[in-house]
């Protein structure tokens, strides 16, 4: 039995790939860490919690009493553990700076120690290139963050590289695009979108609406994650983007269309500071391995939409009776500015 560790496995894409691998690797048994904050919840891990071949533990990853053992009995760790949304991190950093960088040393730290580690899989994102004007960002291209989250990813990054370059560290790190599907916390754009639409509530659309994003279905990531496990190249970087550029209010007029749902809810509001305009990635490198990115972006979406209308279950407690969601939306959103 292959032993696996998933950190950050009761968020939205950790979760997705628990399921993903539970379910293609019948010789895997999974543990899943999480330390349950706001984004993690134990409902997206109800289809594995019986499972004889999945466990789950509760904990922090920048913990290494919990986190350090578990490494070292493993022989796959995939690090998805990370404070993830811009938003938050341009409020308050510090939590990414402890999860996303000291986390990742706790659990770089342990796997110099693992016997049987055959590798350990640093998820990064896209927006660790910064903004891409015109063109494709490579892996070998110039790190630029350019808030605090992708500047906590960065040095993740490139802390788990040179976990690697000094240590032989069984390394491979992946710089993903946005993902959507099912699970994603609500304060996101696209299930915030969604579900305001649903309720009929206005959507609150950053500055012009162009900045453009490259969606990736989070089920296509598994696979990237998945296929670089057995074919990766230890040190090496591999982008893995869903190739679906869309402006964000193309996305937007989208959601609207298929929660029935007409322009008026559009809430024109002032820009986040510092927002990449931008981000689009070469995944030639990924596809050399045999990848390709298997749904298609209208079908794809119309599914992710459907999910949520049809799963108010699981995110309605979280905007109707979560005080802290409730909170950061006032936080976030009910004093902003209008877009000029």
């Amino acid at each position: 039995m292959v032993k696996v560790l998933v950190t950050g496995g009761a968020g939205f894409i950790g979760s997705n790939f628990v399921r993903w691998a539970h379910r293609v690797h019948p010789d895997w048994h999974i543990t899943t860490l999480d330390k349950l904050t706001y984004a993690g919840r134990l409902e997206n891990l109800k289809e594995v919690m019986e499972s004889p071949r999945h466990v789950f533990v509760k904990g922090d990853i920048a913990d290494a009493a919990i986190a350090a053992p578990l490494v070292k009995q493993s022989n796959i760790v995939v690090n998805f553990a990370a404070e993830t949304h811009v938003d938050r991190s341009i409020l308050s950093a510090g939590e990414f700076i402890q999860t996303d960088i000291f986390g990742t040393f706790v659990l770089l730290e342990a796997a110099r120690e693992a016997k049987d580690l055959k590798v350990f899989v640093q998820i990064s994102t896209d927006e660790v290139y910064g903004s891409v004007a015109t063109g494709e960002s490579t892996e070998t291209d110039e790190l630029k963050p350019r808030n605090p989250y992708s500047a906590s990813k960065a040095g993740a990054d490139r802390l788990a590289y040179s976990y690697w370059a000094t240590y032989q560290v069984p390394v491979i790190i992946t710089r993903a695009s946005n993902n959507y599907g099912a699970n994603q916390f609500p304060e996101k754009v696209i299930p915030l979108f969604i579900t305001n639409a649903i309720d009929n509530i206005q959507v609150p659309l950053y500055g012009d609406g162009l900045n453009i994003r490259d969606w990736l279905h989070v089920e296509d990531h598994c696979s990237g994650v998945d296929l670089l496990i057995e074919k990766g190249t230890p040190g090496e970087v591999y982008n893995i983007g869903g190739g679906n550029e869309v402006t964000n209010i193309d996305l937007t007029h989208r959601i609207l269309a298929l929660t029935g749902r007409t322009d008026a809810l559009i809430k024109r509001v002032a820009d986040r500071p510092g927002h990449d305009r931008r981000y689009c990635l070469n995944t030639s490198k990924l596809k050399s391995l045999g990848w390709a990115p298997k749904a298609q972006w209208e079908s794809g979406f119309a599914e992710t939409v459907q999910w949520y209308r049809e799963n108010e279950w699981w995110w309605r407690p979280i905007k109707e009776n979560d005080p802290a969601f409730r909170e950061y939306y006032k936080t976030q959103y009910a004093n902003r500015a209008p877009h000029a």
